[in-house]
């Protein structure tokens, strides 16, 4: 299976999103990482520390995907109508994380708009929702559902032991906090349902 992140609008959890999702998907099979991003941040976390799947840019992807069962593709924000073609096309499921604030929101909705163009199967991750009694997850999630679109049943919490997992260079799964296992799970989650 081949899963692709892109999102429109920086600072959404792209970068954070792919690598946890090859994380759980290492757990069942074989699993690449390739950072398309420009920033290099799966790379730059991955030389932090320990990653327990191979991380590898665009040029040593090519030639490694052919060993890997599952293979997760971060993007470069905000990619052209041209480049965002090529990588609807190019996997089996996009996903587009969006943290719930109007301006993100609005980008993803112009995001999926041009998908619509390519018939590409995509789904909605709402990502940094704030904790309780901020509403602005489910409202979010309200808006995206009654707009019709394909949304995750699970959300990504906002929470700091995800900077601590960066710093490490390791899954949040591996870091030493009372709420690592919380962030895994939120991960855990959207993993089960792109698996199922």
């Amino acid at each position: 299976m081949i899963v692709t992140v892109a999102a429109f609008k920086g600072g959404v959890g792209k970068s954070t999103t792919a690598l946890h999702l090859a994380a759980y998907f290492q757990n069942k099979a074989d699993t690449l990482l390739v950072d398309g991003d420009l920033n290099r941040s799966a790379l730059d976390w991955s030389n932090r520390g320990c990653l327990p799947f191979k991380v590898a840019d665009e040029a040593q992807g090519v030639s490694l995907a052919k060993l890997y069962e599952h293979i997760v593709i971060d993007t470069p924000a905000r990619p052209a109508t041209n480049e965002l073609k090529t990588i609807a096309k190019g996997c089996d499921l996009l996903v587009i994380p969006t943290t719930p604030d109007a301006i993100a929101i609005a980008a993803t909705l112009q995001m999926v708009e041009l998908l619509q163009q390519f018939k590409t199967n995509y789904k909605i991750l709402l990502t940094l929702i704030p904790p309780h009694p901020n509403k602005a997850g489910e409202e979010a999630r309200s808006a995206l559902l009654s707009a019709g679109l394909p949304t995750f049943q699970t959300g990504i919490r906002r929470l700091a032991v995800f900077q601590r997992a960066a710093l490490e260079g390791v899954p949040v799964n591996a870091v030493k906090d009372p709420y690592a296992q919380i962030a895994w799970r939120c991960y855990a989650e959207v993993a089960k349902e792109i698996l199922n």
